[in-house]
């Protein structure tokens, strides 16, 4: 792969360092993205709700992938007496 040096506004520069953090990703990375194009766009509800993803504590580290486990070891679903 070559280099290529650019000079680029500060507001951008900060704008590709955030979203480098966010997403764990070099800047590198974050600019080839984006001049490609080949970013998918996460849905919006993903991002409305991204920052409290993860944040309860005491749940199993596996519950996405083991739902039905979990939900059933829990009793819901199952009726119950008036």
């Amino acid at each position: 792969m070559k280099t290529l040096t650019v000079r680029l506004p500060e507001a951008l520069v900060a704008q590709i360092e955030v979203e480098a953090r966010r997403r764990k990703l070099s800047k590198s990375d974050v600019v080839r993205e984006r001049l490609t194009g080949s970013r998918r766009r996460r849905p919006a509800l993903l991002d409305a709700i991204a920052d409290v993803v993860g944040s309860v504590d005491g749940l199993p580290r596996d519950l996405s992938a083991r739902t039905k486990k979990y939900l059933k070891s829990t009793g819901y679903g199952e009726k119950r007496t008036r």
